[in-house]
């Protein structure tokens, strides 16, 4: 079985000598394309060191005019143990879809540090560090399009992320780049979050102090560039995450409350 972001699923039958024996049945997707959709289309940019490919997917509005000027929003995922960027077929795109046909350009790409599928210097680039490149590349990345496409409009920028913490430091890193950031269940404090992973991508530092081994991991949280925001933020958390804790959403919303800074929260019961 097998598809692209704009080829619909195939599946064959093969012999063990990989020869095809037979081509099972279609799927009707008819029925799509009269309702007006359109296959997203993929693109490559580079990544900020000017050097390594970045490779991503663009959704656009089933109303679609290459006159107008859109809105962008980037859906930002940074690894590194995996990418978010569509590989197959969908209808959804993971959402992207549905949010290019409320007026917006839609894009979502790789960046430094992610996939293991590449080799080992793209998916261990970020060690130490998992937040700094993936923004520059995301912003440069964005840059490119823009230039390529007069229909992207740099002016209205915007960042969403499922993950969330990148979203919340594009925001605060680039303020005046990034206008408006959902942030869902981000870990905005990897001080508090799952230790095994974090140890394993941020590293661990070894002191040794007379009889004692000390072990320290200082990570930037988003909490310390809070201060930064001058855009819309809002932040949603559920209240029973056992994966990232919702004391994530809080310390930044209370770094946010100290910095003097308006942003919208959502707090999810039971979720």
């Amino acid at each position: 079985s097998y598809s692209t972001v704009s080829q619909e699923p195939v599946n064959v039958v093969r012999n063990r000598n990989g020869k095809i024996i037979m081509t099972l049945e279609k799927p009707d997707l008819q029925p799509v394309y009269e309702m007006g959709w359109k296959a997203p289309e993929r693109f490559k940019v580079k990544a900020a060191d000017g050097v390594t490919d970045l490779y991503g997917v663009m959704w656009k509005p089933i109303d679609f005019d290459s006159t107008r000027r859109y809105p962008v929003i980037s859906y930002v995922y940074p690894g590194p143990q995996m990418e978010a960027v569509d590989i197959n077929f969908t209808v959804t795109g993971n959402h992207n879809a549905s949010l290019a046909q409320v007026g917006f350009i839609v894009v979502n790409f790789g960046h430094r540090g992610g996939s293991p599928l590449r080799d080992k210097a793209y998916r261990t680039y970020g060690y130490g560090n998992l937040r700094e490149y993936p923004l520059a590349d995301d912003k440069y990345g964005i840059e490119q399009l823009a230039k390529r496409h007069s229909y992207i409009d740099l002016e209205r920028v915007f960042g969403h992320s499922g993950g969330g913490f990148m979203s919340a430091s594009a925001i605060c890193t680039y303020p005046d780049f990034y206008k408006v950031a959902v942030a869902s269940s981000g870990n905005h404090d990897s001080n508090i979050y799952n230790l095994p992973w974090g140890e394993t991508y941020h590293g661990v530092t070894q002191t040794v102090k007379g009889k004692d081994t000390v072990f320290t991991c200082k990570v930037p949280t988003v909490a310390e560039i809070a201060h930064r925001l001058r855009g819309h933020l809002l932040l949603i958390t559920g209240d029973e995450d056992n994966n990232v804790h919702p004391g994530q959403t809080f310390r930044l919303a209370g770094a946010l409350m100290d910095a003097g800074k308006n942003f919208d929260m959502y707090v999810l019961p039971g979720q």
